[in-house]
Formats: structure tokens, C-alpha cells, sequence
């Protein structure tokens, strides 16, 4: 939402941008991975379970699976990814990326800044099975399901005051998760990641933005 001029009557500052990332393919793999390969990695901010749980993978696959391996680094990779997660890319980057071959070390690079970390690049693409791209189909499909409710119906919108205050203290992107409960955290300069039970809470979503400033 952003207006180059300022609108009488709208509550909303026209210079006021504001990012939603709520498909952050890295997080969701990582939440799969966790969940279908039934993982219990021990960590001491790790996030809930997620709200649409996926289907396990069949005991004998887990069995020959290095699901110790996986399961000691799954905090270390979700550390890292959700610290990319909160980074704002430099303004720049893509102008870059064309002005370099394809191949080069150099893209390869700038590549690597703009995706960030993920498992496939840290652990390798063994643990994705054919049940892991429909369930991600599946949380696609979701998001981009048509709704009756307007824009004033948005979350951001319904949760505006606290908004625009967070926004003042730094605030240019929300990282939402598909997790349950409340896990609400500052993850950078700049963004902060809610779930998505919390961001259709306009109470509970006005109380994390809240912890912003």
C-alpha cells in the first residue's frame, strides 16, 4: 500500500510502505521438513507446529533417512534462514544480477544475498518427497484464495494505529508463518514475524506490532 501523494481522508500515510511476506518458500520447507519427517529438533526459540499438519512420511523411509543428522541441525538452518528472513534487500541487487554473466562467481554471490539460506542448499533435497510440493500447492492455494472483505478489512488496516507506530520506529516487513498459537519476534532492524493465527487477530496483531518500538 503506498500513494505518491497524500489523500485526504485516508488514514494511511501515503509514504508509508509496508511489506507482507507470508510465502517465504525457505520458512515453509523448513516447517515441513520438521513436521512430515515427525523431527524433534531441541532448540530454545523454535517455532510451534504448523496450523495445516502434513502427512507423515511412511515409517520405513524414516527409518533408512539420517533423521538424527537432520533433526541436530534443523535450529541451526531455521537460525539462519529467519535471520535472512528479516533482512531488507539492497535496493540495487536486481540491476546487479543483470549486469553479471550467468555462472560467474559474482552472480552466484549476489544470488546467495537476495534468496538467502535454505535446507536444500545446507542439508541437500533428499528429505522433499512428492507430498511436500502438494502440501506447499496446497498453501498456495490458500493465500491466493479470493475474499469477500475489503481493503478495510486487511489486517493491516484493522490494526493501522500500531502500525503506523511501528512503521515510525523502523518497521517495513512482517514475515508471516503458517504456525499455531502466538510467536511474535523482532527479527531484524526492520521486520517481524507473527503467525498467521496472530495477524487475523487484529487484537493480537496490534499487541505484536507493539513490541516493535
Amino acid at each position: 500500500m503506498f500513494s505518491i501523494e497524500p489523500m485526504p481522508g485516508n488514514p494511511w500515510p501515503h509514504d508509508m510502505v509496508i511489506r507482507v511476506d507470508d510465502d517465504l518458500q525457505s520458512l515453509l520447507e523448513l516447517l515441513w521438513v520438521r513436521e512430515a519427517w515427525q523431527l524433534h529438533p531441541i532448540g530454545d526459540d523454535l517455532p510451534p507446529a504448523l496450523v495445516d499438519t502434513p502427512i507423515a512420511v511412511a515409517p520405513a523411509m524414516r527409518r533408512s533417512a539420517p533423521t538424527s543428522e537432520w533433526e541436530a541441525v534443523w535450529p541451526r538452518v531455521w537460525e539462519e534462514v529467519l535471520e535472512h528472513a528479516g533482512t531488507t534487500p539492497r535496493p540495487d541487487i536486481f540491476e546487479r544480477l543483470q549486469a553479471t554473466p550467468n555462472g560467474s562467481p559474482d552472480r552466484a554471490r549476489l544470488l546467495r544475498e537476495l534468496v538467502g539460506p535454505s535446507w536444500r542448499e545446507e542439508v541437500g533435497g533428499e528429505a522433499f518427497t512428492d507430498e511436500a510440493e502438494q502440501w506447499m500447492q496446497a498453501q498456495f492455494e490458500q493465500r491466493v484464495r479470493p475474499s469477500s472483505a475489503g481493503l478495510e478489512a486487511q489486517p493491516e488496516r484493522l490494526s493501522l494505529e500500531a502500525l503506523i507506530q511501528a512503521w515510525k520506529c523502523g518497521l517495513t516487513t512482517v514475515v508471516q508463518i503458517p504456525c499455531r498459537g502466538t510467536f511474535t519476534r523482532r527479527i531484524g532492524p526492520h521486520a517481524i514475524l507473527v503467525t498467521v493465527g496472530t495477524r487475523a487477530d487484529p487484537e493480537r496483531y496490534t499487541e505484536a506490532l507493539r513490541i516493535f518500538c
